[in-house]
């Protein structure tokens, strides 16, 4: 299959602005069976799905408050959105708008910042040196078809997020609360972690006319050994999300940590992997792409 069998029309209408509350609220659809029986649920439900044996594992990454609003000494308005660190605590990957007016060595300006433009380098983005506290006085990049301002910004963090390093919150983690999670261990499935540092490209629509021209940037992630040995032991292993899939497979197929830029396509032989929890994607994603190469999995 090419990436048009991937796209279909979303009209903008279809796409929640303010999120549901509380977290687990989300409506849940589930299909555990061989013969493919669906049931409808809320996500407040997982536990009941859940037993001794299974294992959830989470994507603990924190989202980075990575976009940055600043001013050329002209006035004009500039933004960057900072990517990932690259090479130093002040240097980044970053995407500049507009970054053509910006030539290498331009400053831009905004409360407690600065920003010193770099050499431009593959996929439209630049480096970039940042002079001043990003946690301070950056903001969250809430996702482009999200118009609503948050009203509170930990609303676009899991509530288990750990360590700074996405770009993106891994969403489908966003419905489950610290409650639930415990439901899910009273009833005795474990909870373990990974980290992927999710990227622009996870969620980037395809761009090319063959999937086998498509070219996924890579991203850095980390599956603990204790994750691992866990994952070998557990009857289930239940991913929440598809970037904790990405983690997973990228260990079973590797290194524990690195990066990884594994583009999981139809067949795909899944070796950690059993179970999926992953929210609704956008047209002619990678993840469609991914999921349809895993519900193929049998």
């Amino acid at each position: 299959m090419g990436p048009d069998a991937f796209d279909y029309d979303l009209p903008a209408a279809a796409i929640a602005q303010v999120p549901v509350e509380p977290r687990d609220a989300a409506r849940l659809l589930v299909s555990l069976d061989e013969a493919g029986a669906i049931s409808h649920g809320r996500v407040a439900d997982l536990a009941e799905l859940l037993g001794p044996g299974d294992l959830l594992v989470l994507n603990d990454t924190r989202v980075l408050p990575a976009r940055l609003r600043l001013r050329r000494a002209t006035g004009g308005a500039v933004e960057v959105l900072l990517l990932e660190p690259d090479g130093g605590p002040r240097t980044w990957t970053a995407l500049v708008r507009p970054g053509r007016r910006l030539p290498p060595g331009t400053r831009v300006e905004g409360p407690g910042l600065t920003v010193v433009m770099g050499d431009r380098i593959d996929g439209g983005r630049r480096r970039v040196e940042v002079l001043g506290s990003v946690e301070q006085h950056g903001t969250v990049p809430l996702p482009r078809y999200i118009h609503a301002p948050l009203a509170d910004p930990e609303r676009y963090q899991t509530v288990y997020a750990r360590r700074p390093g996405s770009v993106a919150a891994p969403t489908a983690g966003l419905h489950l609360t610290s409650a639930l999670l415990e439901r899910c261990r009273a009833v005795g499935a474990e909870v373990a972690s990974v980290e992927l540092a999710v990227g622009l490209d996870t969620f980037k629509p395809i761009a090319v006319d063959d999937l086998d021209a498509h070219v996924m940037h890579s991203e850095r992630y980390s599956v603990p050994r204790t994750t691992m040995e866990a994952c070998r032991r557990a009857g289930r292993v239940i991913a929440i999300g598809t970037t904790t899939v990405r983690a997973l497979e990228s260990a079973a197929r590797g290194s524990l940590e690195g990066r990884t830029d594994l583009f999981i396509r139809d067949p795909f032989g899944f070796r950690l992997v059993d179970v999926l929890l992953t929210n609704f994607h956008l047209p002619r994603s990678s993840l469609l792409v991914l999921l349809q190469a895993f519900i193929g999995a049998g």
